[in-house]
Order: structure tokens, then sequence, then C-alpha cells
């Protein structure tokens, strides 16, 4: 099958249900203008970020590699009044870019963003607030996705849910011969996944404008086996 169909339909779905506004398109533009990587999620899957939120009834939002903030802009778009997305990025310059995108999408409010090490900057939010979060979405380094999701599981709720991104890795995660740190990273995670107790989950493959990929999506379980 010729792999284009997949963006093409993925432009379809988007234009029907997922359509950008000015300030999506333009944070999109503005990772160009500033020198940062596109890697933002497609906006179909903004849009099953939303949709998951919703379903989970997400007042408060963790999101770990804010970017330029366009993944953040749809997370934000998707709270309650009373809601907030706290979203973390290592990176000084992305955050100073993802500021921008958010205040012009009308969101600072909503959004608590904070420039540091996710491994640094956890434990400081966990100590400030014992408050779980309803769902956590993990799209940052991978090598250690592991730890990320083991303090996601500390900041939960049962019923809690976790999204992480970027988990197959275009089918290289089953080549147990990689030497790609991201591959590993998340073939580790993988692993370490499909023996969690603590988690009902699954991975869903992907495809469209972004190719080919994968989300590992878990619910924190109501009784721990």
């Amino acid at each position: 099958m010729d792999t284009e169909i997949f963006s093409r339909v993925d432009n379809y779905i988007s234009s029907l249900l997922a359509p950008e506004d000015k300030a999506l398109t333009d944070a999109i533009k503005s990772l160009d203008t500033e020198g940062l990587p596109q890697h933002s999620v497609s906006a179909n899957q903004g849009k099953f970020l939303q949709v998951m939120m919703i379903a989970s009834n997400a007042r408060r939002v963790l999101e770990l590699g804010t970017l330029g903030g366009y993944s953040t802009i749809w997370l934000a778009r998707a709270l309650p009044e009373n809601g907030k997305v706290i979203s973390i990025e290592v990176d000084k310059h992305h955050g100073d870019v993802a500021r921008k995108n958010i205040d012009n999408a009308g969101l600072s409010q909503k959004v608590d963003l904070r420039v540091g090490k996710a491994l640094d900057i956890l434990p400081q939010i966990i100590a400030e607030s014992d408050e779980p979060f309803d769902m956590i979405f993990i799209d940052a380094d991978k090598p250690p996705y592991i730890d990320y999701f083991e303090y996601a599981l500390q900041m939960s709720r049962p019923g809690t849910l976790i999204i992480c991104d970027n988990v197959i890795r275009e089918g290289q995660v089953i080549d147990n011969n990689s030497t790609d740190e991201k591959v590993q990273g998340v073939q580790r995670f993988n692993k370490m996944l499909s023996k969690n107790k603590k988690v009902t989950a699954t991975i869903l493959q992907t495809v469209g404008v972004k190719e080919y990929d994968g989300m590992a999506i878990a619910v924190v379980n109501r009784i721990i086996e």
C-alpha cells in the first residue's frame, strides 16, 4: 500500500474533526522560525488527547515535554473552567517559545509552564501538593520513560489516564539489536508496562502525517493486583 494514503486520510480526519485555528498554526510555524524540531503531535492526535481528557473528566493535567506548546494548547482547551495543565520543558529556549504560543492562544491562566529537568521538577510538584492528576501525557526524552512513568504513578489516583507517545519508533521497537538509545528506552518501557500490575494498558499503533509510531495508553487500576 502507498503510505502516502495515511497522510491524506489523516488530513481528511483533521479537516473534519480537528481543524486548526490561527493560534495552532502559528505555534507550528514558530518551530521553524525559532529553530525547534517539528516534533509536535499532529492535529488529529491533539484532538485525541482532548477526547481522552473529556472521557476521564480531567481537571488537573500533567504534560512532560512542552516543545513549542502546540500539544499544550490542545490540552488546555479541553479543561473545565477550574482546570490546570502543568507542563514541563527541559530547554529554556523551547520554553520561551511555548510561553509566547500559549499566551497567543489566550491560555496562560490555565497553563503552569516549568522549565528544567523533569526528574528534578517532578519531586517538587509532589512536595507542593498531594492532589493527584487526572491525566498525564508523557512526550519527552525516551531513555528515562520508565522513570517518568513511575513518577506518574506516584502522582495518580485510581482511574488516572497516562498516555506515553512515540513508543513504536517506526517499527524499530521490535529490533532487539537496535543501538538507538531512544529505541532502547521505549523497549524497556514497553516491557515494564507489560508486567506492571498497577495499570491496565495497551499500545495503539499510529499512522498519518507523523508517519508510523504508537502511543501507550494506561489507566491506573482501582484495585492493584
